[in-house]
């Protein structure tokens, strides 16, 4: 795999990343599996987040045993026993936690809490403690929105994450050269956007379905390497670092290496991709 530099964070990470949502719901032979054959293929920087039910500890299982470079990302701010949301104590115990579950954590993000709540300060102090500690690298924010552009635009962030991929691409419109020009690392998340093209009718849950009426609108019925595209558009958009896959399936996981070792789309295809997004954009904002 391709490798970058993540920011000012200096981590080497893949240009592919495997969103570890779906280790959480996955037996842990299969979790261990999926995670080894990432390994196996090159990727590097896994991504995952305390709400994902059992995924942080599945991958702190599957790491333990691989002594090669890794780059282990992880969110919160919330869902720590007794501790109310979105104060400093659960920022602070949540990387703790994290540290037991993952045995290290390289990147610890603010999972979309908004803007409000990140402009009164206080939320930033257990992460540059933690980071002077020496218990995380780097430090960063995942949303999207208003959120984002203050975590870009706030001084002390080192990573952000935020969706980007063929029908979420208002993160590209300036916010990411922003992000770049401060050195500020970026993941990119949903990087194949729900794969709505594998549906065949319209999916109830919010966020595939938007993303669903996008590619409707952008796109006609014509027959496409949907899933090439998708990866080759995220991994290689200006400014990502490491585009993020989420996925079950081993298979799925290599066919889109692969893609990303195809390299960056042909400029022709990229551009009509963001001309397809600006026609048919509707207010599109960042799917969170």
């Amino acid at each position: 795999m391709r490798e970058r530099i993540l920011g000012r964070s200096g981590l080497r990470c893949t240009a592919l990343g495997l969103g570890c949502g779906p280790l959480g719901e996955l037996p842990s032979v299969e979790a261990e599996l999926l995670v080894h054959t990432a390994l196996d293929l090159g990727v590097t920087l896994f991504d995952v987040a305390r709400s994902y039910g059992e995924a942080e500890r599945a991958l702190g299982r599957a790491l333990r045993s691989w002594p090669g470079q890794k780059v282990v990302v992880t969110k919160g701010g919330y869902g720590v026993e007794g501790v109310e949301d979105w104060t400093p104590l659960a920022v602070a115990r949540g990387i703790d936690e994290a540290l037991e579950r993952l045995g290290a954590v390289d990147v610890f993000l603010l999972h979309s809490c908004d803007r409000e709540r990140l402009e009164r300060g206080d939320l930033l102090e257990p992460l540059v403690e933690a980071r002077q500690a020496g218990k995380v690298r780097a430090i960063g924010y995942a949303g999207d929105g208003a959120a984002l552009d203050y975590a870009v635009d706030c001084r002390v962030f080192d990573v952000i994450e935020c969706s980007v991929n063929l029908f979420d691409q208002r993160a590209l419109g300036g916010t990411l050269m922003r992000a770049k020009a401060k050195g500020i690392g970026v993941i990119a998340k949903r990087a194949l956007g729900n794969a709505p093209w594998r549906e065949t009718a319209r999916p109830s849950r919010l966020d595939a379905g938007l993303y669903w009426d996008r590619m409707q609108a952008m796109f006609d019925a014509g027959a496409r390497a949907w899933s090439e595209l998708a990866v080759r558009f995220a991994a290689y958009a200006p400014g990502v670092d490491s585009a993020l896959v989420g996925t079950r399936s081993a298979v799925h996981l290599a066919a889109a290496v692969e893609a990303a070792e195809r390299g960056p789309l042909p400029s022709g295809q990229a551009e009509d991709v963001r001309e397809r997004f600006s026609r048919s954009d509707r207010g599109w904002e960042g799917v969170v």
